[in-house]
This record gives C-alpha cells, structure tokens and sequence, in this order.
C-alpha cells in the first residue's frame, strides 16, 4: 500500500530526487494526432478516465477533468457553461489536451501538470520539484489565524504578530497569513534554491513582496538562525519534513518521482527537522510565542519522549485533537511550553500545534 500521510492528498503531488526529476523527460515526446472520433470537451474527459483507470492512475477522472478545463481556460470542469462542455474543440486543443494527459500517465502531479494551484483562496504558481502544499495545511494556516485572533482579543489591539515559516516551499503559509494578516509581517526561509525562487515570484505575482523577507537559509546548520532578519518572533509554522526515512521508497510514484526528498525525509524517525525546530524555540520566539508544525501520526510518543529529555527547553505536550475532518485519522497535537518570564499577564505560555496525518488516501480538492 502507498503512503500517502502527509503528502499524498491528491493524487497531484509527489516527490522528485536529487540531480533531477525522475520520469520527467518530455523534450523527446511528440504529440500523436487527436484521437479521432473525439470531439467534445465531455468526450475527452470520458475518454481519459478510462484511459487513466486502464493504466492505474489514481483519481481518473479528477485528473482528466482538470486537465480539459484548463486546456478551456477554467479552473474546473464544473465551472464551464454547459455548451461549452459539448461544443466541438479545435485540433489545436485536443492536441494539447492529449499532451498534457500523457505527462498525467506518466505520474506528473496534477499541479505541475497545470502550473498552478489554489491554496486558501490564492492562485499559486507551481513548478517542480518544489513541495506542493496539501489541504491539511490549509488547516495549519486557519489554527495560527485562530491563535492571532485569540491573542489580538485578550489585548484589545489588532494582531501584528512576526512570523517566520521555516521550509516555505511555494510560500503558501507565509502568503496565506500576509493576505489574512494585513498588519503582519512574515520571515520565510528554505534551503532549497528552486523553493526560494518560487516564494519570490509567488509573493510578487500576489503582490504581497514588501512585507515578507525571504531567505535561503538551512536552519538545521549551526548558528542558523543568528542570520534572521527583525529579531524574535510571535509565530513559528513549518510543514517541515517529517517522513519516516525507511517509508521514503513507499511513498506514491507522484510523490516518489518528482517533488524534492529534501522536503520530505525527516531522517530516521522523521523527527530530524522537528527537533531543530523546537530546540531553537527559545531563541527564535519572544516569550508569548507559539510554534506550529505538521507531524506524522507516530510522532506524538516520540516528542513527548524527546521533550522529557529536554527539560531546559520547558516545553511540554498537553493536548491531541481531531483533523479538520473530525475523523479519527487525523489529528493534531498541541504543545506547551511555560514561560518563567512571560510579556504579558494575558499569556502564560507557548504553544506549539503540532498537526498529524494518517491515512493512504488520495484526493483531489477543488481547485
């Protein structure tokens, strides 16, 4: 069975390797003719689902029917007008369409496949092999929305908060939390080059650049985070790698083939990221900040253990809640962390939310 967890959400995602993408050679692929005797928007999305079925590709129809909207210029197959589901396409269309649903057999995600995708609301530019964000993230980002909203209450002043998200891939978080929060500003760093690039064009093309600060910066180096830029911050939110590294090679092949290991692979027991993470805690946050994070389902015993092993760091797991489906295949895990010397009489601690994924399944979201 493939593990899906953290990263298999839909079908459309997946991971690349070092040295470049595996199965991504489409230079020396030449379009066939369009199948004949196919015409309509409706046709070739039947077609393609049986085709995708025939050869195991997960989520078939989903995957043909986003392809065929966007090759007709809308988001989802839905949203076109009913006459325009049945009117003949031009060769040119059914042309491309074939094209991209022969990078669709050969397991590309669906977002590389279009070159985009919406993430709370905001049309994000995705190019491979940096991390595609998953709908349990979107999650993560409505907790720390919550966690702002909470604090900004207990003052009586808006939220302002500084926020650095450590591994920003194609700045989703940190773009989703600028856009939520106008009074904000937000620190993303990534060790990978491509990722980078990606949360730069993704900030400009939102214009959101002039409040973020983003940075090429490895955190799990030595005296990283003395290269941070405004001081401490409120919030600390990773999605940081957490997959277990013997559960690498288990991964789906859209995983497994084109998105980067680097943002996958937490070491051993996935943990190698997260404790970096929380051992920097004192240092990067002010004394009422709170920390977020992605887990894996196994990890909860595991930081509990290592927490204990921990004591100078004053932190401590309290609390284990539901997904935001409310099924018990999900959950998140909170985090405490007493403060001995706090800002405000309003805040007594820190929190670190730690968000939890189990589960095999694909699913596609809509766009």
């Amino acid at each position: 069975m493939e593990l899906w967890g953290r990263m298999l959400w839909p079908l459309l995602s997946g991971p690349g390797r070092r040295g470049g993408i595996r199965g991504w050679a489409f230079s020396s692929w030449q379009p066939h003719p369009p199948l004949a005797g196919l015409s309509s928007a409706t046709e070739l999305v039947n077609h393609w689902t049986r085709v995708f079925e025939k050869k195991g590709v997960p989520e078939a129809r989903e995957s043909s029917e986003y392809i065929v909207a966007h090759v007709l210029g809308a988001k989802t197959f839905q949203s076109l007008r009913p006459a325009l589901r049945t009117q003949h396409l031009t060769f040119q269309q059914l042309q491309y369409i074939q094209e991209l649903s022969s990078r669709r057999l050969q397991r590309m995600p669906v977002q590389y496949i279009l070159g985009e995708w919406d993430f709370q609301g905001l049309s994000l530019k995705m190019v491979p092999p940096v991390f595609i964000p998953r709908p349990e993230t979107e999650e993560l980002v409505e907790w720390v929305l919550e966690e702002v909203a909470q604090r900004s209450h207990a003052v009586g002043s808006p939220g302002s908060p500084l926020i650095l998200e450590v591994g920003c891939g194609s700045g989703a978080i940190s773009l989703s939390l600028l856009s939520q929060l106008p009074q904000s500003r937000v620190i993303a760093v990534d060790k990978g080059e491509a990722a980078i690039s990606l949360t730069h064009e993704n900030a400009q093309r939102l214009r959101l650049q002039d409040r973020i600060w983003i940075i090429h910066l490895d955190m799990t180096s030595e005296g990283s985070w003395t290269h941070l830029p405004w001081g401490p911050v409120d919030l600390v939110v990773s999605n940081p790698p957490y997959v277990f590294h013997q559960d690498m090679e288990q991964l789906a092949p859209e995983i497994h083939s084109y998105e980067d290991p680097v943002a996958l692979d937490g070491g051993e027991e996935g943990m190698d990221v997260i404790t970096h993470i929380l051992a920097l805690a004192p240092r990067l946050l002010k004394d009422c900040g709170s920390i977020f994070l992605e887990v894996d389902p196994r990890h909860p015993e595991l930081v509990s253990s290592w927490l204990q092993s921990q004591p100078e760091l004053y932190l401590n797991l309290v609390a284990v809640r539901k997904d935001f489906c409310g099924s018990s295949q999900g959950n998140r895990m909170q985090i405490v962390v007493p403060k001995v010397e706090c800002c405000c009489n309003t805040c007594l601690q820190i929190e670190v939310a730690l968000e939890l994924h189990y589960g095999n399944e694909q699913r596609l979201e809509e766009f």
